[in-house]
């Protein structure tokens, strides 16, 4: 007697697309034309920005709040217009469409090494060294607290790699660098992110005018914002709201702080991979393990989409 075929062998074959799958697949991809949109969208906004802060003092001259009008700076019109943008867009039901040429976190730091092209050689020598030695300091003592905080709170060790690289480098780049060398889990980098840009926001606006009211020398406030607001982008903004000066410190700090995302993670894929990892039965990693998981977009590149997307 023949045997018949079994259901579920039978269901191991997968269906053809059909052709109208294929073209909705097809479609859900954007394309070009909405990336060269969305950068038009992006710049036009950015553009705004800066016509905003130059233009308003002028159409408020002769009334009373021609000093509120001036003593606003473009960061301000740029995130005012930027969560505006945001909230249009996705009503419009285009933002997912657009995103693509939002990357915004690329932009900030080419335009950061485009200001340490128009900083003084001065100001380096003067900062440069002061600057790497506080970063050193701030990186240790700031990422030693927050790791021997959340042990006693009783967070779980690779949160607290995450929050701890967060604090203190910056921000969302060092949660993401931390994230790929202890194997973080999505809902862990998204958590840490949260509470960096949550904390981070009000201390763009908070931080200058604390600055002002102490009357701080240009030096001291581009340490003090430089060395303490986690995020690359929200020390760009703040410290360009308390002047030129103070951004060009502010720049070197965190400029400085950032080179040491590398050294962290590559000690927190060693920590975990031989203690963390083998106290809990995990067996010892080999060298091609380590490399895999170590994030080598820290070294200049780039991590491929997938890597980012699994993270």
């Amino acid at each position: 007697m023949s045997t018949p075929v079994s259901a579920p062998v039978a269901a191991k074959t997968p269906r053809p697309a059909s052709l109208e799958e294929s073209v909705v697949q097809t479609e859900s991809r954007p394309g070009p034309v909405y990336a060269v949109v969305g950068l038009v969208v992006l710049l036009g906004l950015a553009w705004l920005a800066r016509t905003l802060a130059t233009d308003v003092p002028l159409w408020l001259a002769d009334t009373p709040l021609h000093g509120v009008a001036a003593a606003v700076e473009y960061p301000v019109y740029a995130i005012a217009l930027g969560l505006l943008g945001n909230l249009v867009l996705s009503l419009a039901g285009v933002r997912d469409k657009l995103a693509t040429a939002f990357r915004t976190e690329l932009f900030i730091k080419l335009g950061l090494v485009l200001l340490g092209a128009t900083i003084n050689f001065a100001t380096i020598a003067k900062a440069g060294g002061p600057g790497i030695l506080q970063a050193v300091l701030l990186i240790t003592l700031v990422f030693a607290f927050t790791w021997w905080l959340g042990g006693r709170l009783g967070v779980d060790d690779k949160l607290r790699a995450l929050l701890s690289s967060a604090v203190s480098i910056c921000g969302v780049s060092a949660a993401i660098s931390a994230a790929g060398a202890v194997q973080a889990k999505k809902e862990q980098l998204a958590y840490a992110a949260s509470l960096v840009i949550l904390f981070a926001l009000p201390s763009i606006f908070v931080l200058p005018t604390l600055a002002d009211a102490l009357n701080l020398s240009p030096a001291v406030a581009g340490a003090w914002i430089g060395g303490n607001i986690d995020t690359t982008a929200a020390v760009t903004a703040s410290a360009a709201i308390a002047g030129d000066d103070v951004l060009q410190v502010a720049a070197i700090v965190k400029s400085s702080q950032n080179v040491l995302i590398g050294v962290v993670a590559f000690l927190l894929t060693a920590y975990f991979a031989f203690k963390v990892e083998r106290t809990e039965g995990a067996a010892a990693p080999s060298a091609s393990e380590l490399w895999t998981r170590f994030p080598k977009f820290v070294l200049g590149s780039s991590p491929p989409r997938s890597s980012r997307r699994s993270t």
